[in-house]
């Protein structure tokens, strides 16, 4: 492959040509028609003098038109900065401030800005930029550059090896990491890629059926709510007999012994294949494969290629195999840094090692087992969540005083999102029309899932606020929701 995810992808189209790459209800697009298209968006940027490792905001939902402008993009030697279409005005302002994006794309080139600004340093060979939750309350973009996710698409290849007969159906979101990759691979080795716009259980299985699919990618929730359904017995059934899909790529959340073992014996003619890694790393940094699963059932596996781990204590030093520490990578493959910010960028890592926040403890020698998160992530649905940015959403309302989020374990989402409010003076949570404010200003999936009520917000004995108290009082059930409009 070339060094170039955009020389790369068009060197595919020229060779795999008339066979169809994208495949979206009735519509198919060709591997000449894909390049085509997007050598014709790469002509719009440059004529509109697009500058090399230039930011331009994708919308994306997984359409064909899509992949074709993210293709355009790096042709025309630009950076995406991928955007789910419906994402809150507000969410994509903040996106078109901090990335100074002069254009973006929705099925056609707009231009957003005409100020043009200096190259950054940062940008320089970037293939995209991803926001994730920032832990104090405002997004982090994690630059990638092409070099580091060709590379590390090259290292996920050797072990699953992607194969140009072979059809992937794509029902993971393309402005997360996970998404894109399991795009691009199933398009750089010339299969099929067929995709949906969102997951809808029985659609996903009917398209495995229909499609003949032989793998796919998806977070732990959606086989939780696949598994939900007492009435899709069936087609899991039909599916497993088919004995077409060969593969189900898993991860953006823990999975767990149980849903593991569920999907094992539903699934029993697939190979599940747990997945773990982040943006920031380039993705997929530990595989957990059949061989590995029958002794440790619990881990996330052995590092993929070129991938090093360490696991230390709070003074970075290395703990003895077995005891719990922080995982910390080394690879070629990670981020050049936050977008803008070098401060955060420079406490992400320690003498060139990553810190993942996450705790874990080797249980042989390479394998490692995750034993909890040092962040205060909230993982819903696969997806990464800080409680810090709903929570400086929430407190812009012009009547509430103070706001706490937490994770509360569920059985379908792996966790909900409860939040706790303080009001201002006079104020009444009957006429806060919350839902309208979250909706112009938070992601859907960032939205919370229960409200609760108090006068102030619950202290630990420093004196700071006690997320703690907090979830106690959830789990306890001294704290009732309550209904907010």
């Amino acid at each position: 492959m070339n060094g170039n995810l955009g020389a790369s992808l068009a060197n595919a189209c020229l060779k795999y040509n008339k066979r169809v790459a994208l495949q979206s209800g009735e519509t198919d697009i060709s591997y000449e028609k894909l390049k085509a298209d997007a050598d014709h968006i790469a002509k719009n940027l440059k004529d509109l003098d697009l500058q090399p490792d230039e930011p331009v905001i994708v919308f994306v939902s997984n359409q064909p038109i899509d992949v074709i402008a993210i293709l355009g993009v790096w042709l025309a030697h630009g950076v995406i900065i991928p955007v789910h279409r419906k994402a809150p005005p507000e969410v994509i302002k903040r996106l078109q401030d901090k990335t100074q994006a002069r254009f973006q794309i929705d099925c056609q080139v707009n231009i957003i800005s005409h100020k043009r600004h200096y190259t950054r340093a940062i940008l320089r060979d970037a293939a995209f930029v991803i926001f994730t939750s920032g832990s104090t309350g405002q997004p982090k973009g994690a630059v990638v550059s092409h070099h580091a996710f060709l590379n590390k698409i090259t290292e996920i290849d050797l072990l699953l090896d992607f194969k140009s007969d072979e059809s992937t159906l794509l029902v993971l979101s393309i402005h997360f990491s996970f998404g894109l990759w399991v795009c691009l691979l199933t398009l750089l080795t010339g299969g099929r890629l067929v995709m949906q716009e969102k997951f809808e259980p029985q659609a996903f299985l009917k398209s495995i059926i229909d499609e003949n699919i032989n793998r796919v990618g998806v977070v732990p929730t959606m086989m939780r709510v696949l598994f939900s359904k007492g009435e899709l017995t069936e087609l899991v059934h039909t599916v497993n007999q088919l004995n077409c899909l060969k593969k189900i790529m898993i991860g953006g959340e823990s999975l767990g012994i149980s849903l593991s073992k569920s999907i094992r014996e539903q699934f029993s003619n697939t190979e599940l294949i747990d997945i773990y890694g982040s943006t920031e790393t380039a993705t997929c940094d530990f595989f957990l494969f059949p061989n590995d699963y029958i002794n440790h059932p619990g881990c996330i596996g052995r590092p993929s290629g070129k991938v090093l781990f360490r696991i230390v204590d709070k003074n970075s030093e290395d703990v003895k195999k077995g005891e719990i520490g922080e995982l910390q990578i080394m690879s070629p493959f990670l981020m050049n840094g936050y977008l803008d910010d070098p401060q955060l960028t420079k406490s992400a890592f320690v003498d060139n090692w990553f810190k993942t926040g996450d705790l874990a403890r080797e249980v042989e020698d390479s394998v490692v087992e995750l034993m909890g998160r040092s962040k205060e992530l909230i993982i819903r649905g696969g997806n990464k969540i800080t409680p810090g940015e709903i929570e400086q959403v929430i407190c812009s309302h012009p009547d509430i005083a103070a706001s706490m989020a937490v994770g509360i374990a569920d059985d379908i989402l792996g966790e909900r999102i409860h939040v706790l409010l303080v009001l201002k003076i006079g104020a009444t949570h009957d006429a806060l029309s919350m839902q309208d404010f979250l909706n112009k200003n938070l992601e859907k999936y960032k939205q919370p899932d229960a409200f609760y009520l108090m006068s102030e917000l619950p202290l630990g004995g420093t004196g700071k606020a006690d997320r703690g108290q907090f979830k106690n009082k959830i789990v306890t059930n001294s704290l009732s929701p309550i209904l907010i409009p």
